[in-house]
């Protein structure tokens, strides 16, 4: 069997790496916070502002970055785990995992005001 230089590995390393990289955010671990953020933005971001600024894309919806004023971020993840009701016509019902609840609520203490 052959050895491969030193210089065809480390080009085969620095490559794979870049694939992964390139390949999006489900490819590579992510922080909870992270992913909380990918997943707030995938499932209500066309209706809620999910970020630290912004304004929310539907004017009834309220900004997460001010939830923890109407909610105890501490029992939120259970009622994310249990399932949240639509609170108007609008919305959808949602009902998360648990590790990506727990994600959900960590991302939501990095953005409160």
């Amino acid at each position: 069997m052959r050895r491969l230089s030193k210089s065809i590995v480390a080009s085969a390393a620095v490559l794979m790496g870049s694939a992964l990289l390139l390949s999006g955010p489900d490819a590579r671990a992510q922080s909870p916070s992270e992913r909380g953020r990918v997943l707030l933005n995938d499932n209500c971001g066309r209706c809620h502002a999910v970020g630290k600024t912004g304004k929310s894309p539907h004017e009834a919806a309220p900004a997460f970055r001010t939830l923890g004023h109407s909610f105890d971020l501490d029992e939120f993840a259970g009622r994310l785990e249990r399932g949240l009701m639509p609170g108007h016509p609008d919305m959808p019902a949602f009902k998360f995992e648990r590790d990506d609840a727990r994600a959900v609520v960590a991302y939501l203490r990095d953005i409160q005001e």
